[in-house]
Protein backbone atom coordinates (compact mmCIF):
# COMPACT_ATOMS: atom_id res chain seq x y z
CA UNK A 1 0.00 0.00 0.00
CA UNK A 2 1.31 3.16 -0.24
CA UNK A 3 2.58 5.72 1.91
CA UNK A 4 0.88 8.92 1.72
CA UNK A 5 2.99 12.19 0.97
CA UNK A 6 4.52 14.01 3.93
CA UNK A 7 4.74 17.36 5.08
CA UNK A 8 7.89 18.82 5.70
CA UNK A 9 7.28 20.88 8.56
CA UNK A 10 8.62 21.06 12.17
CA UNK A 11 6.29 18.41 13.89
CA UNK A 12 4.78 19.79 17.23
CA UNK A 13 4.38 17.14 19.51
CA UNK A 14 7.19 16.16 21.42
CA UNK A 15 6.59 12.39 21.71
CA UNK A 16 5.54 11.97 17.82
CA UNK A 17 8.84 14.29 16.66
CA UNK A 18 11.02 11.73 19.00
CA UNK A 19 9.13 8.77 17.51
CA UNK A 20 9.56 9.84 14.15
CA UNK A 21 13.23 11.26 14.76
CA UNK A 22 14.80 7.78 15.92
CA UNK A 23 12.30 5.92 13.01
CA UNK A 24 13.95 8.08 10.05
CA UNK A 25 17.48 7.90 11.97
CA UNK A 26 17.16 4.29 12.24
CA UNK A 27 16.62 4.42 8.35
CA UNK A 28 19.09 7.09 7.43
CA UNK A 29 21.61 4.97 8.70
CA UNK A 30 20.56 1.89 7.23
CA UNK A 31 20.86 4.08 3.66
CA UNK A 32 24.34 4.92 4.70
CA UNK A 33 25.03 1.41 5.64
CA UNK A 34 23.70 0.01 1.91
CA UNK A 35 25.45 2.55 -0.05
CA UNK A 36 29.08 2.08 1.80
CA UNK A 37 28.54 -2.07 0.97
CA UNK A 38 26.78 -1.74 -2.56
CA UNK A 39 29.04 0.67 -3.81
CA UNK A 40 32.01 -0.06 -1.66
CA UNK A 41 33.25 3.44 -0.50
CA UNK A 42 34.13 5.04 2.87
CA UNK A 43 31.18 6.76 4.19
CA UNK A 44 30.34 7.81 7.97
CA UNK A 45 27.01 9.47 9.76
CA UNK A 46 27.21 11.58 12.71
CA UNK A 47 23.70 12.37 13.80
CA UNK A 48 23.00 15.09 16.85
CA UNK A 49 19.72 13.97 18.65
CA UNK A 50 18.28 16.89 20.48
CA UNK A 51 17.95 15.88 23.66
CA UNK A 52 21.25 13.43 23.78
CA UNK A 53 24.41 13.55 25.29
CA UNK A 54 26.16 11.83 22.88
CA UNK A 55 25.43 11.60 19.27
CA UNK A 56 25.19 8.80 17.12
CA UNK A 57 27.57 7.94 15.04
CA UNK A 58 27.96 4.53 12.10
CA UNK A 59 29.73 2.56 11.73
CA UNK A 60 31.87 3.28 14.36
CA UNK A 61 33.75 6.30 16.29
CA UNK A 62 37.31 5.21 15.22
CA UNK A 63 36.17 4.54 11.62
CA UNK A 64 34.04 7.46 11.29
CA UNK A 65 37.50 9.57 12.73
CA UNK A 66 39.38 7.75 10.22
CA UNK A 67 36.88 9.20 7.26
CA UNK A 68 36.28 12.45 8.60
CA UNK A 69 40.34 12.28 9.05
CA UNK A 70 40.56 11.69 4.83
CA UNK A 71 38.68 14.05 4.20
CA UNK A 72 40.48 17.05 5.73
CA UNK A 73 43.51 15.68 4.27
CA UNK A 74 42.01 15.86 0.85
CA UNK A 75 42.81 18.98 -0.76
CA UNK A 76 40.29 22.09 -0.14
CA UNK A 77 39.65 22.43 -4.05
CA UNK A 78 39.14 18.31 -4.19
CA UNK A 79 37.03 18.48 -1.04
CA UNK A 80 34.63 20.64 -2.43
CA UNK A 81 34.68 20.19 -5.95
CA UNK A 82 31.27 17.87 -5.49
CA UNK A 83 30.13 19.28 -2.62
CA UNK A 84 26.56 21.29 -3.23
CA UNK A 85 24.21 23.57 -0.57
CA UNK A 86 21.01 23.61 -0.75
CA UNK A 87 21.21 26.73 -2.60
CA UNK A 88 23.58 24.71 -5.11
CA UNK A 89 21.43 22.58 -5.58
CA UNK A 90 18.26 24.49 -6.43
CA UNK A 91 20.14 26.36 -8.53
CA UNK A 92 21.74 23.70 -10.61
CA UNK A 93 18.01 21.83 -10.81
CA UNK A 94 16.26 25.19 -11.53
CA UNK A 95 18.89 25.03 -14.63
CA UNK A 96 18.12 21.94 -15.60
CA UNK A 97 14.66 22.64 -15.72
CA UNK A 98 14.96 26.15 -17.49
CA UNK A 99 17.22 23.72 -20.40
CA UNK A 100 14.55 21.30 -20.79
CA UNK A 101 11.40 23.49 -20.61
CA UNK A 102 13.88 25.42 -23.73
CA UNK A 103 14.09 22.31 -25.18
CA UNK A 104 10.35 21.03 -25.06
CA UNK A 105 9.17 24.93 -25.98
CA UNK A 106 11.53 24.29 -29.38
CA UNK A 107 10.02 21.04 -30.02
CA UNK A 108 6.32 22.22 -29.63
CA UNK A 109 7.36 24.87 -31.88
CA UNK A 110 8.90 23.00 -34.60
CA UNK A 111 5.43 20.63 -34.53
CA UNK A 112 3.20 23.85 -34.64
CA UNK A 113 4.82 24.57 -37.69
CA UNK A 114 5.24 21.74 -39.17
CA UNK A 115 1.25 21.29 -38.51
CA UNK A 116 0.42 24.27 -39.93
CA UNK A 117 2.38 23.94 -43.12
CA UNK A 118 1.13 20.59 -43.66
CA UNK A 119 -2.54 21.84 -43.06
CA UNK A 120 -2.17 24.87 -45.50
CA UNK A 121 -0.43 22.54 -47.61
CA UNK A 122 -3.64 20.06 -47.50
CA UNK A 123 -5.71 23.22 -48.88
CA UNK A 124 -6.96 24.26 -45.16
CA UNK A 125 -6.59 27.52 -43.87
CA UNK A 126 -6.59 29.47 -46.78
CA UNK A 127 -3.77 28.06 -48.69
CA UNK A 128 -0.01 28.88 -48.96
CA UNK A 129 -0.94 32.52 -50.17
CA UNK A 130 -2.89 33.27 -46.61
CA UNK A 131 0.61 32.75 -45.04
CA UNK A 132 1.50 35.70 -42.69
CA UNK A 133 4.81 37.04 -41.91
CA UNK A 134 4.90 35.19 -38.84
CA UNK A 135 4.38 31.94 -39.90
CA UNK A 136 6.95 32.67 -42.89
CA UNK A 137 9.37 33.65 -40.42
CA UNK A 138 8.51 30.31 -38.38
CA UNK A 139 8.90 28.92 -41.63
CA UNK A 140 12.03 29.76 -42.39
CA UNK A 141 13.32 28.79 -39.27
CA UNK A 142 12.18 25.34 -39.60
CA UNK A 143 14.19 24.71 -42.77
CA UNK A 144 17.01 26.48 -40.93
CA UNK A 145 16.87 23.97 -37.95
CA UNK A 146 16.02 20.98 -40.82
CA UNK A 147 19.22 21.81 -42.94
CA UNK A 148 21.31 21.97 -40.00
CA UNK A 149 20.03 18.60 -39.19
CA UNK A 150 20.84 17.00 -42.97
CA UNK A 151 24.61 18.41 -42.94
CA UNK A 152 25.33 17.12 -39.40
CA UNK A 153 24.20 14.18 -40.41
CA UNK A 154 25.79 13.92 -44.03
CA UNK A 155 28.91 15.01 -42.15
CA UNK A 156 28.62 11.93 -39.73
CA UNK A 157 28.15 9.77 -42.34
CA UNK A 158 31.08 10.73 -44.63
CA UNK A 159 32.95 10.57 -41.05
CA UNK A 160 31.89 7.39 -40.96
CA UNK A 161 32.52 6.42 -44.82
CA UNK A 162 36.14 7.75 -44.14
CA UNK A 163 37.09 5.07 -41.37
CA UNK A 164 35.45 2.08 -42.82
CA UNK A 165 37.93 -0.37 -44.52
CA UNK A 166 38.26 0.48 -48.24
CA UNK A 167 37.84 -2.79 -51.08
CA UNK A 168 40.71 -2.55 -53.64
CA UNK A 169 40.71 -5.77 -55.10
CA UNK A 170 38.29 -4.44 -57.74
CA UNK A 171 34.97 -6.87 -55.90
CA UNK A 172 33.55 -4.36 -53.80
CA UNK A 173 32.55 -7.09 -51.70
CA UNK A 174 35.56 -8.59 -50.50
CA UNK A 175 37.81 -5.76 -48.23
CA UNK A 176 41.32 -6.11 -48.62
CA UNK A 177 41.83 -5.36 -44.69
CA UNK A 178 40.12 -8.80 -43.96
CA UNK A 179 41.10 -10.76 -46.93
CA UNK A 180 44.36 -9.70 -48.06
CA UNK A 181 45.85 -10.75 -51.79
CA UNK A 182 48.57 -13.03 -52.38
Amino acid sequence: MARKKVKLEYIANDASRRATFKKRRKGLIKKVSELSTLCDVKACLVVYGHDEPVPEVWPSGADAVRVVARLKRMPEMEQSKKMMDQEGFMRQRIAKLQEQVRKLERENREMEISLSMNERMLGGGGGLEAIGVEEVTGLAWLVEVKVGEVRRRIEAMSKAAKAAPVATSGNPWIMDSFFPLN
